[in-house]
């Protein structure tokens, strides 16, 4: 049976920026090791495995090595998908039913909205091998669930920083999120997954999730615009409300398909 496939840049507004994505619609639940081996085989960041549900559809994501939490970059793409293709009118809210809870994704005229929880991060102490590991002193270190927060003087210092990902990699840590003001933006950021072979990511709304909080502590704005500033890079619209991060992104569909398997 031949499964319609899409690889999509997510958090982006042309081909070759923001996150690459994949995204396979299934007629019906395949079982896990299959869903792994198809998110190897097309070894992207992420690939979304949508089902239509009663309500909605069933949505899972899949790295190339693993089964992920939550992705925002890949949840973006499989509204993107769905829009595109009639399958959802624009003035539909796209459903989708995950591991991590439902998740509702709008267009917008400024992109398509994603509503997410709030991952503040809280102030910590920095472990040496962070500091290390970055060769800088923070002006703030937070922790979450994610992973670490650090504030750094200048977007300067974000763009060209180069760390070493070895002494990191031990941390507890999913990612490592450094961030400054910036100057065309609100504030800037770059995020490191050490333990990931990708190293990098180019863009992960995940990673807002803990940064928008952050700032909306220190600017006092509810409403902000984030550039993530990888060698892709991709711009995010961000909006809070109570203990939710609202962001909104484009995507671009660069390839489409048909799996066999």
């Amino acid at each position: 049976m031949a499964i319609p496939i899409a690889l999509i840049d997510a958090f982006a507004s042309a081909p070759f920026e923001g996150n690459q994505a994949a995204v396979c619609l299934l007629e019906e639940k395949k079982p896990e090791e299959w869903m792994r081996k198809v998110a190897a085989e097309l070894n992207v960041s992420e690939t979304a495995f949508l089902v239509k549900a009663e309500e909605g559809y069933h949505l899972r994501w899949f790295t190339p090595t693993a089964e992920a939490e939550l992705s925002s970059e890949a949840t973006l793409a499989a509204a993107h998908f769905l829009y595109e293709r009639g399958l959802l009118q624009p003035q539909a809210t796209a459903r989708f039913h995950t591991r991590s809870g439902p998740l509702l994704a709008r267009k917008r005229e400024s992109g398509i909205q994603l509503d997410f929880p709030a991952e503040p991060a809280r102030q910590a102490e920095a472990p040496e091998e962070l500091i290390q590991g970055l060769g800088l002193i923070p002006r703030f270190v937070g922790h979450n669930r994610l992973g670490y927060l650090v504030e750094v003087d200048s977007e300067t210092t974000v763009r060209d920083l180069k760390p070493d990902l070895s002494l990191i990699r031990g941390l507890p840590a999913l990612m490592v999120m450094v961030t400054s003001r910036g100057r065309d933006y609100d504030f800037v950021s770059r995020v490191f997954v050490p333990a990931n072979s990708m190293k990098e990511d180019s863009v992960t709304g995940t990673a807002h999730c803990a940064l928008a909080p952050y700032w909306q502590r220190r600017l006092r704005k509810d409403e902000m615009l984030a550039y993530q500033a990888s060698s892709r890079g991709g711009q995010l619209r961000l909006s809070l409300d109570q203990q939710r991060v609202r962001m909104t992104g484009d995507a671009v569909t660069v390839m489409t398909g048909w799996f066999h398997g």
